[in-house]
C-alpha cells in the first residue's frame, strides 16, 4: 500500500500578513506534493495546519479560502478541505494548453537566450549520463521538471510565466507519475537531449516543434496509461 502524501510544511515568521504568508506556504507545499501518487483524497486538517505553521486556525482558513478561490482545494460540507485533482480528460486538456505555451517559450528562447544560458539546461542532466534516470528517479524527477521550468524562464515572456503558473501544481504532479511508467523517463532524456541541441543552434522551429512534440507525447502517455477520474 503506498505512503500517504504529506506537505512539507515550514514556520512562518510574523513578519507579513499572516494570510499572505500562510497561503504562500501552503501552495508551495501543494506544489510539491505527489497528488496524484494515490487514488485516495488528499484532506487537509486545518488544526495541523495551524500547529505545523505556528499560527492561528484563522490565516490558514483565510489562506485556503484564496486557494479554494485558485481551483487548488475544495470544501466538502461536513466532511473538510480537500485537495482538487483533475479528470483524465481535463489533465490532457492542461498538457496541451501547456504544449503551446512552453513551445512559444522555447522558440523565444532559442532567438533570445544566451549560450550559456541554454548551457545550464545540459547540466541539469550531467549525473544521468553514466547511469540511467530510473536508477535515480526522485533526482532525474526534480531534474525534469527544472528543465521544462528553465525553457519557460528562458524565453523571457513574463505573461506566458504568469499563464503557465497555475497549470504547474498539476503538470508537475502528473510528470512525477508519468516518468515511472512504460519507461518514459528514459524517453525523456534523449528528447530533452535534442531540444538543447536545437536550442545550442538557436534554431527555433526546431526547438519549438520539439518541445511541443515532447509534451503533446505526455499527453498520449496520460491518455494511455494515466490513472485519473475519468
Amino acid at each position: 500500500m503506498a505512503s500517504r502524501p504529506k506537505l512539507n510544511i515550514t514556520p512562518l515568521e510574523a513578519n507579513a500578513s499572516l494570510r499572505t504568508l500562510a497561503y504562500d506556504a501552503l501552495k508551495k507545499a501543494i506544489t510539491e506534493m505527489d497528488i496524484y501518487g494515490q487514488l485516495e483524497d488528499i484532506r487537509l486538517d486545518e488544526r495541523q495546519l495551524s500547529q505545523e505553521l505556528g499560527v492561528s486556525r484563522t490565516p490558514i482558513r483565510e489562506a485556503l479560502t484564496l486557494l479554494e478561490q485558485e481551483g487548488f482545494v475544495r470544501a466538502v460540507p461536513r466532511r473538510g478541505i480537500f485537495l482538487v485533482r483533475k479528470s483524465k480528460k481535463e489533465i490532457i486538456e492542461m498538457i496541451i494548453v501547456w504544449a503551446a505555451l512552453e513551445s512559444m517559450a522555447a522558440r523565444l528562447a532559442a532567438t533570445h537566450a544566451t549560450d550559456s544560458q541554454i548551457k545550464s539546461l545540459r547540466k541539469l542532466f550531467q549525473e544521468f549520463v553514466n547511469e540511467p534516470p530510473s536508477e535515480h528517479m526522485n533526482e532525474y524527477s526534480e531534474a525534469n521538471i527544472k528543465f521544462h521550468q528553465t525553457i519557460i524562464r528562458l524565453g523571457g515572456s513574463k505573461l506566458i510565466e504568469d499563464m503557465i503558473e497555475n497549470l504547474f501544481i498539476h503538470i508537475r504532479a502528473i510528470r512525477t507519475v508519468s516518468l515511472r511508467q512504460d519507461n518514459r523517463a528514459a524517453r525523456s532524456i534523449a528528447e530533452h537531449m535534442q531540444i538543447i541541441d536545437a536550442l545550442e543552434a538557436h534554431d527555433a522551429d526546431l526547438a519549438e516543434r520539439l518541445v511541443r512534440d515532447h509534451t503533446l507525447g505526455l499527453a498520449n502517455h496520460v491518455a494511455k496509461h494515466g490513472v485519473f477520474a475519468e
